[in-house]
């Protein structure tokens, strides 16, 4: 079992290889359903294995099982630039340790997924959705270093800078521009728009509004 167990890691490492240089996306499809298959056979195989490993015991005894991989989402990374890659830096303590079958990324032109199987009993999964821009998917790779791993995503666009690593994250901080129903009374509208601005506006914009708020009840008071 265990030369069946290497051949199919040796397949999926192959297939990883195949993957990275494909052109045509339905290539690129099949060669990522086939690698998701070879890798739940893998994860079967191994958990036969450790089954048959175990020495029988008495009827009365007490099983211990090793516990199964369960699923991580990764949500924390890092990002930087160059002209040619925004690289996205993903740490996870004795990542080296693992062979090269079982740690690879998934790319299209606009998203990113990787995929760690494995590690300390976990299958971890990083998915980056709606890239601010097209990445050149033939030129996009990945490193494994000690204890984290670098993804080098390739800008369609050479030399543009990224401001965000999404459109969600570009989308959630542009400011709110306010809004004035006129089906209400202007003078109210115009306070909600005042206190919108003043909730997101920066320290100068809060101090410009809120003197602008006492000289207005300075104002009132005095007429």
């Amino acid at each position: 079992m265990s030369s069946k167990l290497e051949e199919l890691r040796l397949d999926v490492a192959e297939l990883n290889k195949f993957f990275s240089t494909a052109v045509r996306q339905k290539v690129k499809d099949v060669l990522s359903i086939e690698i998701r298959k070879l890798e739940t056979e893998i994860t079967t195989l191994k958990e036969l294995s450790e089954k048959d490993s175990v020495p029988e015991t008495p009827v009365n005894s007490i099983l211990i099982s090793k516990p199964k991989c369960y699923e991580v989402k990764l949500n924390n990374y890092a990002w930087d630039q160059s002209d040619k890659f925004v690289k996205i830096f993903v740490t996870l303590k004795n990542v080296q340790t693992l062979d090269a079958a079982d740690v690879f990324c998934v790319f299209t032109n606009r998203s990113v997924e990787l995929k760690v199987n494995g590690l300390d009993n976990r299958n971890y999964t990083l998915p980056i959705r709606n890239l601010l821009e097209e990445v050149d998917v033939d030129k996009s790779h990945w490193k494994v270093k000690t204890d984290n791993i670098v993804i080098f995503l390739a800008k369609k666009k050479v030399g543009t800078k990224w401001s965000h690593m999404t459109g969600y994250e570009k989308k959630a901080n542009e400011p709110r521009v306010p809004k004035l129903d006129h089906n209400d009374d202007p003078s109210a509208g115009l306070m909600d728009m005042m206190r919108q601005m003043y909730e997101d506006g920066d320290d100068d914009m809060k101090r410009t509004i809120a003197k602008a708020w006492t000289e207005s009840r300075e104002k009132q008071m005095n007429l």
